[in-house]
């Protein structure tokens, strides 16, 4: 807590940087609820990216966590804050997450269908699962390729997704080269390569 009132009130940060989980622990855990509550009273940005959660760092020795387990634990994120009630109770909090949003995309009928058949899950979703996924941010890094976009632009609108790079682990390239490979509007592209961007930080417009 004392680290996030520096960074925005000293440092001035557009926002904060989060991991998906810390140790066998995420975003949803109740212990972080003071956080989120603080984020939400000052309408905060904050960024969620992947890591590598200390349950499945070693599930197949062949094939390394970051080719699967990332994108997998952007899906944990997302649905701890979901069915933790976070998301609904502290609906000011402008999150932006990695990758497309990792699995959540082609995952959203299961989830939704899940929430409408378990109370328990459902009760934390009032306003259904859809309508959750649809306010979040996204941003495209390594993400720009076909099928990766098919579901993304099904399951949110075109304002909630922007440009992200993964540098240095990829080129810039590879997501500015993509984001023109599958018949986007200039619009489109302008919204996710800047404008979208730019409503999350009026600051930047000048």
């Amino acid at each position: 807590m004392a680290e996030l009132t520096y960074a925005l009130d000293t440092l001035r940060a557009d926002g904060i940087g989060l991991l998906t989980s810390y140790g066998n622990k995420w975003l949803g855990d109740p212990s972080y609820a003071p956080v989120f509550e603080e984020l939400n009273r000052r309408r905060s940005v904050v960024y969620v990216h992947p890591a590598s959660p200390a349950c499945c760092r070693d599930l197949m020795s062949y094939v390394p966590p970051f080719v699967t387990e990332f994108v997998q634990d952007t899906n944990r994120a997302i649905t701890s804050l979901m069915f933790s009630g976070t998301f609904s109770r502290l609906p000011d909090v402008k999150f932006i997450f990695s990758h497309a949003g990792g699995t959540i995309p082609m995952l959203t009928g299961r989830i939704s269908q899940r929430a409408t058949n378990l109370p328990e899950l459902g009760s934390k979703v009032p306003n259904g699962v859809e309508a959750e996924l649809k306010r979040l941010h996204y941003e495209i890094a390594n993400s720009a390729s076909r099928p990766a976009m098919a579901a993304l632009t099904s399951a949110v609108p075109m304002s909630q997704i922007m440009f992200g790079s993964d540098y240095p682990y990829f080129p810039i390239s590879v997501t500015a080269t993509g984001v023109h490979s599958f018949g986007l509007s200039e619009t489109d592209i302008q919204a996710i390569a800047r404008d979208n961007a730019l409503n999350l930080f009026p600051r930047l417009k000048a």
